[in-house]
């Protein structure tokens, strides 16, 4: 089994329940230039941050890298996961946004 690099998002993600400051580098990472996004992963994470497993936060990070008008539309159902985003665990995340 190979491990994670240290500085890797996969690395990043294994420490996140486990590690505060990873966390609120997560929170942090969760603010977006778009109101309703901010509104919506703020809220997100208020009610599951506690409970994400790792692949969830892996996941949550996969979905991050989309630009804010693209987070929104996957959001709001308007549009499906593609390329690297496409993955079991972002679409597990995205599915709890959608009920946030």
């Amino acid at each position: 089994m190979n491990t994670p690099v240290s500085g890797s998002p996969d690395a990043v993600a294994l420490a996140h329940q486990s590690d505060p400051a990873r966390r609120r580098r997560l929170r942090w990472r969760s603010r977006r230039g778009l109101l309703e996004n901010d509104l919506l992963l703020t809220r997100f994470l208020d009610r599951h941050e506690d409970t994400l497993s790792d692949d969830d936060v892996v996941g949550l990070d996969q979905l991050l890298e989309a630009q804010d008008n693209e987070l929104l539309d996957l959001i709001l159902d308007r549009v499906q996961l593609q390329g690297a985003a496409d993955t079991a665990a972002a679409a597990r995340v995205l599915a709890m946004l959608r009920q946030v």
